[in-house]
């Protein structure tokens, strides 16, 4: 059992004069054992993000997925229990991606530095990639309204990070003098709530087409309202 391990010992280290730690065989072997299933869970998601984007969410089952992968469905089912969750994986990745690119962006290890240089990019690049990722291609786009109906909570696990990254902005603008809000957390709120028509996946699709400020506008009026 796996939660029986034996406890660390620690041997005399003649070398350096002092002592080493030795790991118990049990803790290797269960590394080994993760870092296997990861790998697995990985090819699964990258297998179905790569159907999904080929022959579309709805068209693709996991025994298509499992083909591809020359294992059994039931293989697939030990590491993901429905094709809800493993659209809820491919889902989580694709977030992640905007997330990582937010947060650099955000930390100022991109060239902008100001507040207002950071928001900008940030709000900008979020848009961007939301559109390469959603938009432009249709059967992705319709992965993603799945995912948003299905699996809401990773939805807003990812709404929650961005929202903290911005608000980080925003608190960094506020303490410099640049932005001149007193409500650090509510100005965040609305930053947000202005942009959505930008970065929410449905919400760029619906209004393309539709009369409205173009993305540079939104933005200037974002940071214009937290100078003013």
């Amino acid at each position: 059992m796996r939660w029986l391990r034996r406890p660390l010992r620690w041997r005399p280290n003649d070398e350096y004069g002092g002592e080493e730690l030795i790991t118990p065989m049990n803790d290797v072997t269960d590394q080994i054992e993760n870092q296997a299933e990861n790998s697995v869970r990985e090819r699964i998601l990258t297998t179905a993000e790569r159907l999904f984007r080929e022959i579309g969410y709805h068209k693709t089952t996991v025994a298509d997925i499992a083909r591809e992968l020359r294992m059994s469905p039931a293989n697939v089912y030990r590491f993901f229990d429905s094709k809800k969750s493993i659209n809820a994986g491919v889902a989580r990745r694709l977030m992640s991606e905007v997330e990582r690119a937010s947060e650099k962006i955000a930390s100022g290890k991109t060239g902008a530095t100001s507040a207002s240089e950071r928001l900008r990019a940030l709000l900008a690049n979020m848009h961007r990639m939301n559109c390469d990722r959603y938009i432009a291609d249709a059967k992705m786009h319709e992965m993603v309204a799945v995912a948003m109906e299905e699996n809401w909570d990773v939805c807003t696990l990812h709404g929650e990070c961005i929202g903290g990254m911005i608000a980080g902005i925003v608190a960094d603008g506020a303490a410099s003098g640049e932005f001149h809000v007193t409500d650090v957390a509510t100005s965040a709120l609305c930053v947000s709530t202005a942009f959505m028509r930008f970065c929410h996946p449905m919400l760029i699709a619906q209004c393309a087409n539709k009369p409205g400020p173009t993305l540079d506008q939104m933005i200037d009026f974002i940071i214009a309202g937290l100078k003013a």
